[in-house]
């Protein structure tokens, strides 16, 4: 359990503080705590592991360790092994795919997608597209950016597939999970996108029953990058079908004969040699979670997100206007521990969102800029046009820039800031990005380029 944030950090975090930096970008990526790290140079240092796909004692090593991994997943999500298996992948992105590319779409079917989702979630719409599948976007409303639920009900009606996302990567927004139930009672699989979720919420696949869930584990906690999954009900599997083998995914195959069979498990979509160096670490990883609670983690992680939720309402110029315009939820109910905005001069115009991210870079406090591979949620949050959208990306002069699309679409910036917490922030790394904030940017008006004085300078 976190009791002590102060030495939590100071044990396993305390580059933060011997550095000087503020990271706020958890959405991004976790950061690792030192023992992980320990726990990989250890493990390779004290024996020899092998490919997996043969019996010798270095192939054996690295077999358990990944099944080890594997089996420790669905404890995590409390997912039960006959109904749930888990499908090693380079990232919930590469897990996306693994589904786009093998589910059953055809034109007696829909794909309906939230308007919100990450664009590997949205490039589902490019397998469906082919088999002739309806495609639905089910659009958000309202300063809080949540979906339309009347049209999330009319656009239910399978068979198909829901994708959506457990938590917005861009508003933070946390989208019900018993659509999940209500799908399936319209005959409709789900893929939950659960990557900017699972880091510092519980998912329990015992109480929500998702066919597919894409995880990202360096989003979770830091290391390893370059290993992911796809949790994936054993029956949802079974109606996959993938448009090719590799190595590793057949049971036998011919080269001259012209045949192969698939293997009988999870394999089948476990393309090529796995990632058996670092897989084990995934073990490590959530045993750290589990170590440190999740829900305790949830609950510090809520509690910095209201306090810079106030931070950032509050934040004024001198004669009172807003110093911060907020997109999507303002309080904590139903949200995560992400939180975009925009900063805006005295005049009350954005500045660009390019200029905040050199700032705070010269500040050593990281955040994310730009849109965060979500657009539909930009174009929600910045209101724009859809006939203006439908006519940006073809036809007539394509814009070739950034700033060609924002002048195209009337934009004043390309994006938002995008602040998010995790297991190793505490309330000086919020109080020191609200004062940088005020200090760099209350009462300043740029120039007719865009640019504060400071900026100027």
């Amino acid at each position: 359990m976190i009791d002590d944030i102060g030495t939590l950090r100071a044990e396993e975090y305390g580059l933060l503080d011997a550095t000087g930096h503020v990271y706020l970008d958890y959405t991004g990526a976790g950061l690792p705590a030192r023992h992980q790290l320990e726990a990989h140079r250890s493990r390779l240092e004290s024996a020899c592991f092998g490919n997996p796909h043969t019996e010798s004692p270095a192939s054996a090593a690295s077999t358990e360790l990944v099944e080890q991994a594997r089996a420790t997943i669905l404890r995590f999500f409390n997912a039960s092994p006959a109904e749930y298996t888990a499908v090693f992948t380079a990232n919930a992105t590469g897990a996306c795919r693994l589904v786009g590319e093998s589910y059953p779409f055809s034109p007696d079917g829909r794909l309906v997608l939230l308007t919100d989702n990450h664009n590997s979630v949205n490039g589902l719409r490019e397998y469906a597209r082919p088999a002739g599948t309806p495609i639905t976007y089910v659009p958000l409303t309202g300063p809080d950016l949540r979906a339309d639920p009347d049209r999330l009900d009319a656009a239910l009606a399978g068979p198909g597939l829901l994708a959506y996302p457990a938590q917005s990567n861009f508003t933070g927004v946390q989208h019900p999970l018993d659509w999940i139930e209500r799908a399936h009672e319209r005959g409709m699989d789900v893929l939950l996108d659960a990557a900017a979720f699972v880091p510092t919420n519980r998912l329990d696949l015992t109480a929500v029953r998702p066919d597919f869930v894409p995880v990202s584990f360096y989003k979770m906690f830091g290391y390893p990058t370059g290993v992911g999954c796809l949790i994936a009900r054993r029956a949802a599997l079974a109606k996959l079908s993938r448009p090719w083998f590799s190595g590793g995914t057949i049971q036998a195959v011919s080269a001259l004969g012209g045949w192969h069979v698939m293997a009988p498990d999870q394999s089948a979509f476990e393309d090529g040699t796995l990632n058996f160096l670092s897989i084990p670490d995934v073990h490590t990883g959530l045993a750290w979670l589990c170590r440190l609670g999740i829900d305790g983690i949830h609950d510090r992680v809520h509690g910095l997100t209201g306090h810079l939720l106030r931070g950032l309402r509050e934040a004024e110029h001198g004669d009172g206007s807003s110093l911060i315009r907020l997109y999507g939820p303002d309080e904590i109910d139903r949200r995560g521990a992400t939180v975009a905005f925009n900063v805006l001069d005295r005049t009350g115009r954005i500045v660009d969102e390019r200029i905040v991210a050199r700032d705070t870079a010269n500040a050593n406090i990281s955040v994310r800029t730009g849109c965060f591979c979500n657009p539909g949620a930009g174009e929600a949050a910045f209101a724009i046009d859809e006939h203006l959208l439908r006519g940006s990306g073809s036809g007539g002069t394509t814009p070739r820039t950034l700033d060609d699309y924002l002048g195209l679409l009337g934009l004043p910036s390309g994006g938002a800031i995008r602040v998010s917490l995790g297991v190793a922030s505490n309330k000086a790394d919020v109080d020191r990005l609200l004062d940088f904030l005020h200090d760099t940017y209350a009462d300043q008006v740029p120039d007719r380029e865009g640019l504060t004085p400071r900026e100027r300078c």
